[in-house]
C-alpha cells in the first residue's frame, strides 16, 4: 500500500477496533501514519516497544494484596486498562521483540485480558514492524501473533507522495527537485552491516533538514543518504546554483532563459513551486508555459500543492481550459 491508501484504511479499521499489523522497510513512515491516524480521529495514543519490554510490563508485576499473590498492572498496561476513551495501543518494532514478550501481548490483542485484569473496551491495537529482509534485528513474529491482527498489511514507498509531504512539510526546494530528478533513489536502500546510512523516506527528509541547517556539504549529506545519493544530490544542487535567480523569472517570465538540461528542468521548476502564491502565479504559468510539456505539467501540479488557492485564479483557470485534455 502507498502511505495515502495504507491511512485510509487505517482511519476505518480503528474506527470499526479492528487490529493491524504494518510491516515495511525501515525509514517509510509506519510510525508517522499511526500516529497521523491517532489524531485525525482525536484518539489517544498508547506507544510501546516491546523490544526493550519485558514480559512483565504485559503481565503486571507480581504482589500481595490481602494476603494472595497476583500481578498487579502497571505503566502502559494500568493505561490500557483504565482507558476511558478510543485509544491505539501502537506496538511498534513488534517483529524485533523477544518471543517470550510477544507472547506475552498476543494475550492482550486477541483476549482482551490477561492475569485476570482487563483491557479497556475503548483499545484498538497496532503493530509495526520491519522485515526480515531488512536487517533491522527482525527474527520472526509468533505464528499465533500474527494471527490475533484482522489483518497484515505492506507499507511502500510512493515518491509523488513523499513530494506531496515534503510540500506541505517545509522541505527545500532542493531535496524535492532531487526527489523529482531521482524518485527511485527513495526506494533504493540497501539493508548492510556497515554503519551507514542508505535512502529512503526518512533519510531523504534528513537531507532536507541538513540543508536547511546550512550543513550541505558532501560529507554531511554522505552521513545521511550515502556516498552514491549525497554525490547525486550535491551535483544537483550546485545546478540549482547555478540558476537565474528565480525573482528574476518571476518578473520577466518572458525574456529569461529556459534550461535544456533535465536536471537544470527539474531545479526551475522546485524553485518556482517554493515561491508560488495567488499573486505571481500568472507569470510563473507564463513561463511554464514556455517549458517542454511534462514540466509544465509538473509545475501546475506541485504549484496546487502548494498553494491550493491557485486554481481560483483566472491564470490557473486559462491554463487548465488550454490544457483540458491533462490530468494532473
Amino acid at each position: 500500500m502507498t502511505p495515502k491508501t495504507l491511512k485510509k484504511n487505517l482511519l476505518t479499521a480503528m474506527r470499526n477496533q479492528l487490529p493491524i499489523l504494518i510491516k515495511g522497510a525501515p525509514g517509510v513512515g509506519k510510525s508517522d501514519i499511526v500516529t497521523q491516524v491517532a489524531k485525525e480521529l482525536k484518539m489517544n495514543l498508547i506507544l510501546c516497544h516491546p523490544v526493550v519490554s519485558d514480559p512483565t510490563d504485559f503481565k503486571g508485576l507480581p504482589g500481595i494484596v490481602n494476603d494472595m499473590a497476583e500481578f498487579l498492572p502497571f505503566g502502559e498496561l494500568r493505561k490500557m486498562i483504565e482507558a476511558k476513551k478510543p485509544t491505539i495501543v501502537f506496538l511498534d518494532d513488534l517483529g524485533q521483540a523477544p518471543a517470550v514478550v510477544q507472547a506475552a501481548a498476543m494475550q492482550l490483542i486477541l483476549a482482551r485480558r490477561i492475569n485476570g485484569h482487563k483491557i479497556s473496551e475503548h483499545i484498538v491495537f497496532v503493530a509495526a514492524t520491519n522485515r526480515r529482509e531488512d536487517r533491522a534485528g527482525v527474527t520472526s513474529i509468533l505464528e499465533p501473533v500474527k494471527s490475533r491482527f484482522a489483518s497484515i498489511w505492506q507499507l511502500d514507498v510512493d515518491s509523488d507522495e513523499w513530494i506531496e509531504w515534503a510540500l506541505n512539510n517545509d522541505m527545500p526546494e532542493e531535496i524535492i527537485g532531487f526527489a523529482h530528478l531521482r524518485p527511485a533513489l527513495l526506494s533504493s536502500g540497501k539493508a548492510t552491516a556497515d554503519i551507514v546510512n542508505s535512502p529512503c523516506p526518512r533519510t531523504f527528509a534528513s537531507a532536507g533538514k541538513m540543508i536547511k541547517a546550512g550543513l550541505n556539504d558532501i560529507e554531511c549529506l554522505s552521513g545521511t543518504l550515502g556516498e552514491g545519493c549525497a554525490a547525486e544530490l550535491f551535483g544537483f544542487m550546485k545546478v540549482y546554483k547555478s540558476l537565474p535567480n528565480i525573482n528574476s523569472i518571476i518578473l520577466d517570465p518572458d525574456g529569461t532563459t529556459v534550461p535544456s538540461e533535465p536536471a537544470a528542468l527539474y531545479a526551475v521548476v522546485s524553485a518556482l513551486v517554493g515561491k508560488i502564491t495567488v499573486d505571481n502565479v500568472a507569470n510563473i504559468l507564463k513561463y511554464g508555459s514556455r517549458l517542454p510539456m511534462e514540466f509544465s505539467v509538473l509545475l501546475v501540479r506541485d504549484g496546487i500543492r502548494a498553494c491550493a488557492a491557485i486554481q481560483n485564479t483566472k491564470a490557473f483557470i486559462a491554463w487548465s481550459v488550454q490544457n483540458k485534455s491533462i490530468v494532473l
